[in-house]
């Protein structure tokens, strides 16, 4: 066949070569050993959390080399695209802290534009550039189009397919498709001028060449040297709208950005093969590739199971929604990637993440475990390092959009707010109270409405109760430094026949009515409604000295 020919056929209005193409996508000029990278999502929903993952992975090898982190918009299925979907995950990485050096942004109109002399970063906007490699592929005797009528398309619509392939045995269906897929490859020019005048549509498949019987040995950057099956199957390159599939488009696109490592799901191994064979078609040098093992979370029975986009915590919204600092959850993330982080961490506590060094080589091969308790204590740890100020800032921007009256309470008097989150910030062993804004509102929800308990353990007597109660009011005095305060506490202790030691009080509990702990725990209770909550002394200076003793004497009362 005259392949020249087919490809004018196929493409008349194609008119540009490869070598103009190559000419508008300049080799990049970085440094020796910079990466580029890159994150290339498909606008179908929410951004997963296992699509932070190799987001993570991506920039920090970028931006660790001195290289170039861009992001790509695989928008090619507009069936499946979802409308503000990729307005949506450019704000949602954009929130934690995910900085792309170039790629699809939005702009000042709030919509999206491109940064960068590489673009379009949209793959919808990008059809004419594939034509150009297509029309290549078909000039060279590598690709070929395969036809469809009216009539058979209409037919194929109607099919229920996944009915069709059920009610198939798997092997024979293997079989039809491999013999229609030889015929298909014996069609003339004739037959392509002829489909051509009745306005048939064709997709565009590639010509295999390969023996599955035969290995071609991969190195993946994470699993390893693997050993690959050629491929033998004409899979689709161009489908009937004249748009691409993901084989064909990331593979140019790639090309033409200039990427040198493409971090990507494990699933997508089953494909390699087909892209080994793309990018030597095309002549293009392949990226090195990085194939992630999956997130998995427990089940109710203790059985690992992949994180899917039902289960909580894959939503990368919901974080925002229950109160996750950002940067909480991008450190979490990074305690999943490096086996080392934590290790890191404890020798650099006061480093933030970024500065860690990643590395490839400590990721895990078999896969993540997510789970909210490390996560937690991740974000506990982190919290009780920011200074007061930026706990007020957040919490009070987070209670304002998810929490509108507790966010009102905290933006009243914020000197107050500030105050309340200083108690026990700072120094060597902070309170870690909170492992999400939402933690705030039971931690100080106190201060702002006292709670009221009602009923006390039962081997303490109302009559101590009220006792102690009374006798702190008595003596007490704002102005008292701490020891003073505490001295004062420990009279009363002794003058209800309680213990002001918890030293004697441990060599001989039978001696005393109880001891300083519990009349501390009564003061506690009168004045947060809480059994436990941050230091009562500091608690009072903030409250006033008429708050709280408004909150002690309504305790009385009650009693």
């Amino acid at each position: 066949m005259d392949h020249a020919r087919l490809a004018d056929l196929l493409f008349p209005n194609v008119t540009r070569t490869p070598e103009d193409i190559e000419a508008l996508y300049p080799p990049r000029q970085l440094p020796e050993g910079a990466k580029v990278t890159r994150f290339a999502p498909s606008p179908t929903g929410f951004v997963h959390f296992g699509g932070l993952f190799p987001t993570t992975i991506g920039e920090r090898l970028a931006h660790q080399s001195g290289g170039v982190f861009y992001l790509r918009i695989e928008d090619t299925d507009a069936k499946r695209e979802v409308e503000g979907a990729a307005e949506g995950l450019i704000r949602t990485l954009e929130h934690y802290g995910i900085h792309f050096d170039e790629g699809a942004v939005i702009g000042e109109d709030g919509k999206i534009c491109d940064r960068g002399i590489y673009g379009p970063y949209r793959q919808s906007q990008r059809g004419p550039i594939y034509h150009v490699y297509a029309k290549q592929l078909v000039a060279l005797g590598k690709a070929y189009p395969v036809f469809t009528t009216k009539e058979e398309l209409e037919a194929m619509n109607a099919v229920d397919k996944k009915a069709e392939i059920k009610a198939k045995d798997w092997h024979e269906d293997q079989t039809a498709q491999r013999e229609a897929m030889l015929r298909a490859r014996e069609i003339t020019l004739e037959e392509v001028e002829k489909n051509l005048a009745e306005g048939n549509p064709f997709v565009l498949r590639i010509l295999a060449d390969g023996d599955p019987e035969k290995k071609v040995p991969f190195t993946d950057l994470i699993k390893g040297k693997l050993e690959i099956p050629e491929n033998d199957e004409d899979f689709v390159l161009l489908k009937s709208d004249g748009i691409p599939t993901y084989h064909f488009a990331h593979a140019v696109d790639d090309h033409l950005m200039g990427t040198t490592h493409v971090i990507r799901g494990e699933e997508w191994l089953p494909s390699l093969a087909k892209h080994i064979m793309l990018f030597r078609y095309l002549g293009f040098r392949m990226p090195k590739y990085m194939h992630i093992a999956q997130i998995m979370r427990l089940d109710e029975n203790g059985n690992k199971k992949k994180l899917s986009k039902r289960d909580m915590g894959a939503n990368m919204d919901d974080y925002s929604r229950m109160g996750y600092a950002p940067a909480c959850v991008c450190e979490y993330i990074m305690t999943l990637l490096n086996s080392n982080y934590e290790e890191w961490h404890m020798q650099n506590p006061d480093k933030p993440y970024t500065d860690f060094p990643f590395n490839i080589k400590k990721m895990s091969n078999s896969g993540c475990l997510f789970d909210f308790d490390k996560l937690n204590d991740v974000s506990k740890n982190i919290i009780s390092r920011m200074s007061a100020e930026e706990v007020t800032a957040l919490v009070t921007a987070w209670a304002k959009e998810y929490d509108p009256a507790f966010g009102e309470q905290l933006a009243r008097d914020p000197a107050f707010t500030q105050a309340i989150f200083a108690i026990g910030r700072g120094g060597k062993k902070p309170r870690k109270d909170l492992a999400t804004w939402a933690d705030a509102k039971p931690y100080m929800g106190f201060f702002f409405d006292p709670a009221q308990i009602d009923a006390y353990p039962e081997q303490f007597s109302i009559e101590d109760i009220k006792a102690a109660l009374v006798g702190f009011l008595r003596s007490y005095d704002p102005a008292d430094e701490m020891n003073a305060w505490f001295d004062k506490v420990k009279a009363v202790a002794r003058e209800i026949g309680y213990a002001d030691d918890m030293k004697a009080y441990k060599a001989d509990p039978s001696a005393f009515r109880g001891s300083i702990a519990d009349v501390s725990m009564f003061l506690r209770v009168a004045v947060t409604g809480k059994m436990n909550a941050p230091d009562l002394y500091t608690v009072m200076q903030i409250l006033s000295k008429d708050e709280t003793v408004r909150r002690v004497q309504s305790m009385i009362d009650r009693l």
